[in-house]
């Protein structure tokens, strides 16, 4: 166990994989992520997410299923009993496993003990996020143009040097750990599932001050005509109000989520500061990675959606610096890479032969710089079919909160039967094409080549239906080979 890292689980929620400096984005300050591809680091420039919101991403990376193997396709159906877990996988091989942050990925009724070594609960209790006592400052009233558009702007610290939320108590408890190991403790893995950049779009100085507005790039905007998209992106349109929107307003709440972005950048170089401190960073495994995107302003959406998949949505940052003994290649790969592929580069790591079957491929021939070869094309999935009541989160808070709920303009398509909104839907993605297969209405296909923005749906042009056949072929192939997992022990038979 001595000869083991230390593992960092860097996991914030929401984060867009195009705001990110070394990217090339002008306006991303993330100074620390960029000093890591720089020095020792790879940081994957198309690495993507298995289902476009929380639990049934975490369910996914932390498995390494996709998310129809076991029917993790809602927020409400969580990792359960007998289902492998790589946090407990860690565990069992000796690791104390710190987790600090949002749940999203185990039951609130089974606890915390068999997943994690400790669940931490900080001293001083956490300031609510986002100043929810400010909702209705910031919301305005029922029918106004802020209403559904999650824009909060910045967050009064209160005379402290930031604003002490939950990520805040999180992050500095990772620290305190990190200072309180001694060398004959067992190696950790300190997991940091964050809230931010999530929005609401909230946050303080001198983070709100840091964006360069006149260097966001350019969003891409709501079309004239919602023909050939998804129903849900136009539903969403209809109810969160947001038309009236000038692009000076776009600017200031994309510029916010940019700053959250850079927030989120800081607290990760504190983690790393106090690795480098107690002498331990050489040898500490460090993953960065979101769960899934966020529209901030494209299409003239905010938030996200369960069955779409943008890239602002399913495109994340997702960065690996590996212990000093481990061969890297500091840089931008270019390798298409899922998160699914984060449990299988641990096991690699550490040399574990994985006690169920699923679908990862490690990175660490990527982090060498070996290959750029990887996969071929990336997955994502969601959606219901109709009448899957189970599936359409009835026991979110739209039905205590109704519209109250900031979630209303997407929950309220997502538990009707009444139309194509929330249907099935399942993405390939290659670096050249996006083909999404929709079980109640068009599918949609789209050259990135030449509209990266994925505003022309050219599911009906002659001229791509060669590409459309194997595209559909190759995912057909995906499903057969992922369609289930038989496991490792067998029974005896009568």
């Amino acid at each position: 166990m001595s000869n083991r890292p230390n593992i960092i689980l860097f996991n914030p929620d929401q984060w867009r994989g195009d705001v990110l400096g070394h990217m090339g984005n002008p306006a991303a300050v993330t100074p620390v992520l960029d000093g890591m591809v720089a020095q020792d680091a790879v940081s994957f420039r198309w690495a993507f997410c298995q289902n476009p919101v929380c639990t049934p991403s975490r369910c996914s990376f932390m498995t390494g299923w996709y998310p129809h193997v076991r029917g993790h396709r809602t927020m409400f159906h969580m990792l359960r009993p007998g289902e492998p877990l790589l946090l407990r996988t860690l565990m069992d091989e000796g690791y104390y496993v710190w987790w600090g942050g949002k749940n999203d990925l185990t039951p609130a009724q089974l606890g915390y003990a068999d997943y994690c070594s400790e669940h931490y609960q900080p001293a001083r209790s956490p300031k609510p996020l986002w100043e929810v006592d400010r909702a209705r400052e910031w919301r305005g009233e029922r029918g106004s143009d802020t209403y559904f558009s999650f824009y909060v702007g910045r967050q009064d610290t209160g005379g402290e040097p930031f604003y002490y939320d939950s990520d805040w108590a999180n992050g500095l408890g990772a620290v305190d750990v990190i200072r309180s190991r001694a060398p004959e403790d067992p190696p950790f893995c300190l997991y940091l599932p964050l809230t931010y950049p999530h929005p609401p779009y909230g946050v303080e100085d001198p983070w709100y001050s840091q964006i360069e507005r006149g260097a966001l790039p350019p969003r891409v905007p709501a079309p004239s005509s919602w023909e050939g998209f998804p129903s849900i992106m136009a539903g969403i349109h209809t109810n969160q109000g947001l038309q009236s929107w000038s692009e000076p307003r776009w600017t200031e709440l994309r510029a916010t989520y940019y700053a959250m972005c850079a927030r989120v950048d800081y607290q990760l170089g504190l983690i790393l500061a106090a690795l480098r401190e107690t002498g331990q960073y050489d040898n500490t495994a460090v993953f960065v990675f979101s769960d899934h995107g966020d529209f901030t302003g494209d299409y003239g959406l905010v938030e996200k959606t369960q069955n779409t998949f943008q890239d602002c949505l399913t495109r994340v940052p997702f960065l690996v610096k590996p212990p000093v003994d481990v061969p890297v290649k500091p840089r931008v790969s270019e390798a298409l890479v899922e998160l699914v592929d984060l449990p299988a580069t641990i096991e690699d790591l550490l040399g574990l032969v994985p006690h169920h079957t699923h679908f990862g491929r490690s990175l660490l021939p990527l982090l060498a710089g070996e290959t750029d070869a990887h996969r071929a094309a990336v997955f994502c999935e969601g959606g219901r079919r109709y009448g899957e009541d189970e599936a359409k989160e009835l026991d979110s808070d739209m039905e205590r909160d109704g519209m109250l709920s900031l979630y209303w303009p997407r929950l309220v398509l997502q538990q009707q039967d009444a139309g194509p909104e929330h249907t099935r839907a399942t993405m390939l993605r290659t670096h050249q094409y996006k083909y999404v297969r929709r079980l109640y209405e068009s599918d949609e296909l789209y050259d990135l080549g030449s509209d990266p923005g994925e505003t022309r749906n050219r599911i009906a042009d002659p001229a791509l239906a060669g590409v459309l056949a194997g595209l559909k072929e190759q995912m057909l192939t995906w499903y057969q080979d992922t369609c289930d997992v038989v496991p490792h022990d067998a029974d005896r038979r009568w």
